[in-house]
């Protein structure tokens, strides 16, 4: 199944522009003041609410204060969960994310009734200076057993292959670009400029400036049968392709996405989406311009296998 009922979601504490990550996180924006976490854990929280009125399960687990993690609400980079039971952990590219790696966030997760049979840590490989940052850097179309990677710092090619053959993935490999004043930058994570749902995919064909790569993949999306909505690199600058589907306890379909990515899109756009998912959306300001994350980001899915 593409999609899940159930989220992991971490309730900042000290939320913030993160300095770390701006390095390669061109969305990103500094305008952090006294009441930067306020606002955030404001948004945040009525975000958990609108999921949750949709009957949308969501595992809300606070951040702590020691150590100071400004990303932590960001758990979908470090972490992922699995339908036959697995849980991975991720290499992380900023040395002050790797703090957001919490066993207890785990042992959460079991306590709701989800069972783990194994926990596969990559996290090594930091040491080698190569990342590959979960399901921000890989888009995985579980139905198809399909992998798409967008290469840049935070998703190291070898890695992405190698995790693809372990897990049984195909794995489709480009590199996507932003402008930058006069310069095209390679985008920090996947999940910027992409989405894939149960009966489309929301892509910036734009940001893939090689040809064949970009004919490629569509080539991929469409041999799944699923159709592509196409946004543009403005709309992708406003988090329209940071979006994800999740299911209800009654098996309704929904694409959440921020405020800002929805006011976006344009009517066609809109129907196109609507066709098969309701649209969840909620105001993300403060926690998209400091921390260059929008809703896709917030949401870790949790497959795990329920305990009977």
């Amino acid at each position: 199944m593409q999609s899940t009922d159930t989220l992991l979601m971490i309730q900042p504490v000290a939320f913030g522009y993160n300095s770390q990550t701006a390095e390669n996180n061109y969305f990103q924006v500094n305008s952090q003041n006294e009441d930067t976490q306020i606002k955030a854990l404001e948004e945040f929280d009525r975000f958990v609410s609108k999921l949750r009125q949709k009957g949308i399960k969501v595992i809300n687990v606070q951040d702590t204060l020691s150590p100071h993690t400004p990303d932590s609400i960001f758990p979908n980079n470090w972490i992922s969960f699995h339908s036959n039971g697995d849980v991975f952990l991720y290499p992380m590219f900023a040395p002050n994310r790797r703090d957001e790696r919490r066993m207890d966030i785990i042992e959460k997760i079991k306590a709701e009734g989800f069972e783990v049979k194994e926990i596969i840590d990559l996290s090594q490989h930091e040491k080698e200076q190569r990342f590959l940052e979960g399901t921000g850097s890989m888009i995985f179309d579980h139905e198809n057993r399909i992998a798409y990677g967008s290469v840049s710092l935070r998703l190291d090619e070898t890695l992405f292959r190698s995790f693809c053959a372990q897990y049984n993935y195909t794995p489709v490999v480009f590199h996507s670009y932003q402008s930058q004043g006069t310069e095209r930058l390679p985008i920090y994570h996947t999940n910027v400029m992409m989405c894939v749902a149960s009966d489309f995919v929301v892509i910036c064909l734009d940001a893939i400036d090689n040809e064949m790569e970009r004919e490629k993949v569509q080539e991929v999306i469409k041999s799944t049968g699923k159709y592509i909505v196409e946004i543009s690199e403005d709309q992708m600058q406003q988090f329209a392709g940071n979006m994800l589907e999740v299911r209800n306890r009654e098996g309704q379909k929904f694409l959440v996405m921020s405020e800002s990515a929805f006011k976006s899109l344009n009517q066609k756009q809109l129907d196109l989406i609507e066709k098969h998912n309701e649209i969840i959306y909620s105001d993300l300001q403060t926690i998209e311009t400091n921390g260059g994350g929008s809703a896709r980001c917030m949401l870790a899915e949790v497959f795990l296998p329920r305990i009977q």
